[in-house]
């Protein structure tokens, strides 16, 4: 995306003053950056898996949390992803005991077409509908991927899973080609964040690859969901090095 700048660095103090002095960034986007204290911050953004709200309920390595329940406390907005168009009254007052304040916007993703990640060619999603399919990912939970794939008509003959952000090898792509022009997949389906980690090989795969395109949906909470998109633009003018880095880091 034009003016979007994106930096990978593990000191994101460091990164984040190179994104200000260098490439003259005004706002700041962290990814997993709420247990980052090292950098103040303007807003906390949390997202919460309907289908997984609080993980396994324990903290990293023995569970999937980084933080606990109650640090939801320190959340400007909470956003409910992947509702399944259902209400979340329940989870919503689970939320609230924590929270009693932030604004809460429910969610869902929706599939919108197929995308070759190569040439770009959009096909409609209509094209799945009994195509015999091969599934490729690196995501937290590539079930869901898999089944969204099922439920648009697809016969889903292969998964091939890799651990989330997985950084792809050429030669365990192609082995996995191979595998798919062996088995006469119509097709190899990813996840729109894996397709930007795949390298075009020197020659076209025999089994084209798609990408599949995926928008979110707000169900409630939408005038709560443009003021925080408010709140973000609207935070554009640099401040002073000492306000957003606290002493602490230094």
């Amino acid at each position: 995306m034009d003016g979007v700048a994106v930096l990978v660095d593990k000191n994101r103090i460091k990164s984040g003053i190179f994104a200000i002095e260098h490439l003259g960034c005004d706002t700041l986007l962290l990814d997993d950056g709420m247990q980052y204290l090292k950098l103040a911050h303007e807003l906390d953004i949390v997202l919460v898996d309907c289908g997984a709200p609080f993980g396994t309920g324990a903290m990293l390595p023995r569970g999937t949390l980084r933080e606990p329940r109650s640090s939801l406390a320190r959340a400007s907005y909470i956003i409910l992803t992947k509702c399944g168009g259902k209400p979340q009254d329940e989870l919503i007052s689970a939320i609230r005991k924590y929270n009693p304040v932030a604004d809460i916007i429910v969610s869902d993703h929706g599939p919108r077409y197929l995308e070759n990640v190569f040439t770009g060619e959009r096909l409609p999603l209509e094209t799945l509908r009994g195509k015999w399919v091969a599934c490729l990912s690196g995501i937290a939970r590539p079930e869901s991927f898999e089944n969204s794939l099922r439920s648009l008509g697809a016969h889903v003959e292969i998964c091939r899973r890799f651990p989330d952000h997985h950084w792809f090898e050429q030669t365990e792509l192609q082995e996995f080609y191979d595998r798919c022009a062996d088995r006469a997949m119509d097709m190899i389906v990813t996840t729109e964040k894996d397709a930007v980690r795949l390298e075009k090989p020197e020659e076209n795969p025999e089994v084209p690859i798609y990408f599949l395109r995926i928008e979110v949906e707000i169900y409630q909470g939408r005038e709560a969901w443009e003021r925080c998109v408010d709140r973000i633009c609207g935070i554009s003018k640099p401040r002073p090095r000492d306000e957003w880095m606290p002493s602490s880091s230094l």
